[in-house]
């Protein structure tokens, strides 16, 4: 599979539209040592392993949203990413299958919508390039802090390199509750069910007011709107 051009066509061009909606940027204590002491060069992430599976609680509270537990999938080899989302009190899960053509299924057991992006499914080194902001303690936990063009603010643990949390210009916020490396899911989830493909199913392009309820879809969508407007 060939990796998208997404460090171009997403992380540059999104200062254009962070700028319009950027909350305060994050603090982060003062640390010289996590950049070396301030003799060498400041950490950089880790790269997303090629296959895991999270647990995520997503805080959509400050956009007007509501709270969800998330399973995410994410199948870089395979070229796919999933997200089982559980909205607060709700009984029907939502399925959002992402892949690297830039076709997305979002359905539950009674509807479907499809949504065609012009760009796929995150690299492994999406974050490569991020400006390093130092160390700060979130949701209990010593972490080193990025952030990529004023779009996501990205906390991962000092001393297991896991991700713990990230945020959004939008107030988006996913907090890592799991994260296991190579977890990955029977094929058969994958598939969209038949009535994603009738003539009433739901299509649209990404535009930027698409909802959004991930770190990847939030990324590609923002991405999709930078490209339609250029």
């Amino acid at each position: 599979m060939a990796p998208p051009l997404l460090l171009l066509l997403l992380l540059l061009p999104l200062l254009a539209v962070a700028a319009e909606a950027v909350p305060p940027t994050p603090t982060a204590r003062s640390n010289p040592a996590a950049a070396g002491g301030g003799a060498g060069a400041p950490p950089v992430p880790t790269p997303w392993p090629e296959q895991f599976h999270a647990v995520m609680f997503t805080n959509l509270t400050e956009s007007g949203g509501r709270l969800q537990l998330i399973d995410l999938y994410y199948d870089w080899p395979r070229g796919r990413n999933l997200n089982l989302i559980r909205n607060q009190l709700s009984g029907d899960p939502t399925y959002d299958v992402e892949w690297t053509n830039g076709t997305s299924y979002i359905f539950d057991s009674a509807s479907c919508r499809t949504i065609r992006f012009p760009v796929g499914v995150l690299p492994p080194d999406w974050l490569h390039g991020a400006v390093y902001l130092g160390r700060e303690t979130t949701d209990g936990f010593d972490c080193h802090l990025w952030t990529k063009v004023d779009f996501v603010w990205y906390y991962e643990d000092v001393l297991t390199h896991r991700p713990v949390r990230w945020n959004f210009f939008n107030g988006m916020q996913q907090h890592v509750m799991s994260f296991e490396v190579g977890g990955v899911l029977e094929d058969s989830h994958w598939q969209a069910p038949s009535h994603c493909f009738t003539d009433n199913a739901a299509a649209a392009i990404a535009t930027g007011t698409d909802g959004t309820s991930s770190l990847l879809r939030l990324a590609r969508t923002t991405a999709a709107a930078v490209t339609s407007a250029a």
